[in-house]
């Protein structure tokens, strides 16, 4: 996006990536989680956050829910709207994972333009996880009624009802949470998180 502010200047830290890796004992990168509502989403980053944190772990989760009480609590589900959620989560996100965390982000972020975006904010590694359930599936889960309440005409831009989602069509990695149980998908982003932040010479335990 162009950037409006004038007389900026980028000012380089005195800590560089790969000394806050060392420090951690793991790589930091974004973990994206994308797909419909009540394909798991929400529920699988904060278990994995759990457990990574529990092995010492930097981790954090940005859910859309709470993105939404803060930071972007001026802006509706419009697909202008979406777009603009999704950069500033991306430049987020990015910052976490400068620091030095794995941070993992849980957004329906439908639009592949949006989280091709967020991977260009992301200057280290960014992980595109799908967790992929049909819309049928997600509707039956349905936990807060979103899908009933849209369905009657009573939420705007629904995305699966009312609004598109474009499915990741190259996820770094896919999970099928219509098949796997929440244990099941969870072992496989555990796995990895384990494999793919790995320090170069520590095994994927530290």
């Amino acid at each position: 996006m162009t950037v409006k502010s004038t007389n900026i200047t980028t000012v380089a830290h005195r800590v560089t990536k790969e000394a806050r890796w060392r420090a951690n004992g793991h790589k930091g990168g974004v973990l994206w989680f994308t797909g419909l509502s009540g394909s798991g989403k929400t529920t699988l980053a904060f278990e994995l956050e759990r457990g990574l944190h529990e092995k010492g772990r930097r981790v954090y989760v940005l859910d859309g829910d709470n993105v939404r009480q803060g930071l972007s609590a001026d802006l509706g589900f419009s697909p202008g709207e979406r777009t603009e959620n999704i950069r500033r989560i991306g430049e987020v996100a990015a910052l976490f994972a400068d620091a030095g965390y794995i941070v993992i982000t849980a957004f329906i972020s439908p639009y592949r333009r949006d989280r091709r975006q967020a991977r260009r904010a992301a200057v280290d590694p960014f992980h595109l996880v799908h967790l992929s359930a049909p819309l049928e599936v997600c509707e039956k889960r349905d936990p807060r009624g979103l899908y009933k309440k849209a369905r009657r005409g009573e939420i705007a831009d629904f995305t699966g009802v009312s609004a598109p989602y474009e499915a990741p069509e190259h996820p770094d990695l896919l999970i099928d949470t219509a098949r796997l149980s929440v244990d099941e998908s969870l072992a496989l982003l555990t796995d990895y998180v384990d494999r793919c932040f790995a320090l170069p010479g520590r095994d994927a335990e530290g």
